[in-house]
């Protein structure tokens, strides 16, 4: 067992991989006065990036407020997988949707993938975008699971095939003796999450948008022109939108109550040679497997293997971190036993209990966007475009998603934590049999 400790953070970003490759450092100014916009969105990862994005896109004047850097949070800081599907299962809330509801989330599952596609391609993001994507099964019951996943999406009209491969064939894609066959995909891939979070925010800005960090919001003054107040300034405006997913802290009291920040982690190993890299994943795909405590990997454009997870519920990380995850990582691929690991970091994502997006509205003219429970690079663009699509008077698609009701975690974030923590224990039991 390893000991655990807080996350080391500051308003600068993390000592990430991706920090330490950037391709250009964000400068934006701090917020240090009063003034109004249509919009102003709280939050610079993807929900909020992305939402203003698309709201600027309209033709809205609209600022965003970040309190450390753009893509300090999960946004710049996670797996880099792009992985389709909203949430887990909406059928769950058939009563609350309708049967309609749950088409619609489907469709946007799909959509959410094009989404990202669209904006690199569109603004000319470099964030080395990669298609290609495996799923892969440790027991026997995981290729049942990919069988019915497989024609899952056939059914909802996935245009991308899907291809369930058998432990040989896997291994044209992942070189691992771990696993027993997969489910192979082009609608998933992987890129560089903090440069395109940057390059979606410089699109922004191209667009006329304020963008402000290090300026962090101390309260939200609900009304008909609700104010939004930061350390050393306001902005007015008459619509608010708040994106701070895992990182909103205490500033809403009912969104915090509702998501619960649980920390994962990520290593990059040093640059791997072209050929023991090829070898191992010749596929050059995003991996994941399908335990409650997954792992999750890929190649960086520069060949390091990008491996993570240690998913947790008590929002701290490993004192030993590199040294535990190295570990991990060699359960998959022994051949890299001695290969230095070069970064380590970890995040936190935001977790509800049903495991779908929460969005919706506190009032008129204030929106929420949170909790994707690990699963959020695609989501967070569809969320962003339902949002902008609301405000801009298109409601049908945001109100079925915010029709499905969220509780908050009973007893608070100690009890919930508990609560998570016995129901990942659970999970992982079933895991090894």
């Amino acid at each position: 067992m390893f000991g655990l400790r807080p996350l080391q953070e500051t308003r600068e970003h993390t000592q990430s991989f991706y920090a330490a490759t950037a391709n250009t450092p964000t400068a934006y100014p701090a917020l240090t006065d009063d003034r109004r916009a249509d919009i102003v969105v709280v939050g610079g990862g993807f929900s909020g990036v992305n939402t203003a994005l698309e709201l600027a896109e309209r033709g809205f004047d609209v600022a965003l407020v970040e309190a450390n850097r753009i893509g300090w949070g999960a946004s710049g800081r996670n797996g880099g997988q792009i992985i389709g599907g909203i949430g887990h299962t909406p059928e769950r809330f058939k009563k609350s949707i309708g049967a309609d509801g749950i088409r619609a989330i489907h469709r946007m599952g799909i959509e959410a993938r094009e989404v990202i596609r669209q904006r690199v391609e569109r603004y000319a993001i470099q964030c080395d975008l990669k298609w290609g994507y495996c799923d892969v099964a440790l027991k026997p019951r995981h290729m049942k699971q990919f069988a019915q996943w497989q024609a899952f999406e056939q059914a909802i009209g996935n245009p991308h095939p899907y291809t369930l491969l058998d432990r040989e064939q896997l291994k044209t894609y992942v070189n691992s003796d771990r696993y027993l066959g997969g489910l192979h995909n082009t609608a998933n891939g992987h890129l560089h999450p903090l440069n395109l979070c940057i390059g979606e925010a410089q699109a922004l800005a191209g667009l006329g948008a304020s963008i402000y960090e290090q300026s962090r919001v101390v309260t939200i003054e609900q009304g008909s022109t609700p104010v939004v107040r930061t350390e050393a300034g306001s902005i007015s405006a008459n619509t608010v939108i708040l994106a701070g997913n895992a990182y909103m802290g205490g500033l809403v009291p009912k969104l915090s109550q509702r998501v619960l920040p649980s920390a994962s982690s990520v290593i990059a190993t040093s640059p791997l040679s072209s050929e023991l890299a090829n070898a191992l994943l010749p596929g050059d795909v995003a991996v994941c497997d399908p335990r409650t405590a997954l792992d999750y990997f890929r190649l960086s454009a520069d060949r390091r293997l990008l491996f993570g997870g240690l998913s947790n519920y008590t929002g701290l990380e490993p004192k030993n971190l590199k040294e535990v995850m190295h570990k991990k990582m060699t359960h998959v691929f022994p051949e890299l036993d001695s290969t230095d690991v070069d970064y380590a970091w970890s995040g936190w994502i935001g977790i509800g209990i049903n495991r779908m997006p929460q969005l919706g509205q506190l009032s008129d003219n204030i929106h929420y966007i949170q909790a994707y429970s690990g699963h959020g690079v695609a989501p967070t663009h569809m969320m962003a475009k339902l949002t902008a699509e609301k405000i801009a008077g298109e409601s049908s698609r945001f109100q079925a998603m915010a029709n499905i009701p969220h509780l908050a975690f009973p007893g608070g974030p100690l009890m919930g934590r508990l609560l998570l923590a016995v129901g990942m224990s659970y999970y992982k039991a079933l895991d090894y049999l």
